[in-house]
């Protein structure tokens, strides 16, 4: 048996090649993070206090808008600490927190942008049948169903990460404890967790996507077969704000996959652009286009304004 020194800290290093950078990245990764809360907590409030939105794809929108509360804010609060010169130490347990809600969320947000696309799926090629296959047990099953799955993908994952001993070196290289960064830093070989952490993301996402494509697929089919403009036009509004929030999700990701082998910098961006930007963006793209959710925030936001509040 070898003595080693059980790390309980692990050093963040920040973002890769940002260094002289910290106070512009602190204004403007601050104002997206406001946004991001601002503009999801005023969705979840239209949809809690409107009975008009009380409909399941407002009652994915407002899982939607928990997600992106928590998915930001599991990376934010630390990333905005160091840089502006506080200490860059996260606790070996808070390095273990983080990871597993980062993929928890992660894995959540496949989830849930593939159990919306078949939500719009049956809007659009079963109109009939949609409040009798879309009903509030349906829709309470297939919502637990992907917060659940995304605790088991991450318990798995965060497992097999901190399982393994860490007795050497705690510079984490990377503004928060991701799974590659932190199993570099692992005293024992880590290609078993690697291959599988690759695998499981990858495979799941590509899954995700390939039932988005085939939903949309369908979608496109049906719209086409609408004979009156206003009728398309009307069919492609109900998932233009969806399409949108799905590009930006996934873009990133597929265009990192498509190069042989991305720059830390690189990899870094893409990771912030689904981490904090994407929770910025989707209140804006599910409302400025949405008679209905913006209706419903001007009652909300009048009746907070009001003496007597809610």
């Amino acid at each position: 048996m070898t003595n080693h020194t059980v790390v309980t800290e692990f050093t963040l290093l920040g973002i890769p090649e940002t260094a002289g950078l910290e106070k512009v990245l602190l204004l403007l990764f601050s104002a997206l993070y406001a946004f991001a809360l601002l503009g999801n907590f005023l969705i979840l409030t239209a949809v809690i206090s409107s009975q008009r939105l009380h409909t399941p794809m407002y009652f994915f929108l407002g899982n939607l808008s928990i997600f992106d509360l928590g998915f930001c804010s599991t990376t934010a609060p630390k990333m905005l600490s160091y840089l502006s010169g506080q200490g860059r130490g996260i606790s070996f347990q808070g390095c273990v927190v983080q990871l597993f809600f980062y993929h928890c969320l992660g894995c959540t947000e496949c989830f849930l942008y593939t159990v919306m696309a078949y939500d719009r799926f049956v809007a659009i090629c079963y109109p009939l049948r949609y409040t009798v296959i879309m009903n509030h047990r349906v829709c309470c099953v297939l919502a637990t169903g992907t917060w659940m799955s995304g605790c088991v993908h991450s318990f798995i994952l965060t497992s097999l990460t901190f399982l393994l001993p860490y007795c050497g070196p705690s510079e984490v290289v990377y503004y928060f404890c991701d799974m590659p960064a932190v199993l570099l830093l692992a005293c024992e070989d880590p290609s078993l967790a690697q291959k599988v952490g690759f695998t499981n993301v990858g495979l799941l996402s590509l899954i995700c996507f390939f039932l988005i494509l085939v939903s949309y697929t369908r979608i496109g089919i049906s719209i086409s077969k609408i004979r009156s403009t206003e009728g398309r036009q009307r069919a492609f509004s109900t998932c233009s704000a969806h399409l949108t929030a799905i590009i930006c999700a996934y873009g990133p990701v597929i265009i990192i996959y498509l190069q042989p082998s991305p720059s830390p910098l690189l990899g870094a961006i893409i990771q912030i652009l689904n981490n904090l930007v994407t929770p910025t963006l989707n209140p804006l793209i599910y409302s400025l286009r949405n008679k209905d959710v913006k209706s419903a925030l001007r009652k909300a936001l009048s009746k907070m304004s009001s003496p007597g509040g809610y």
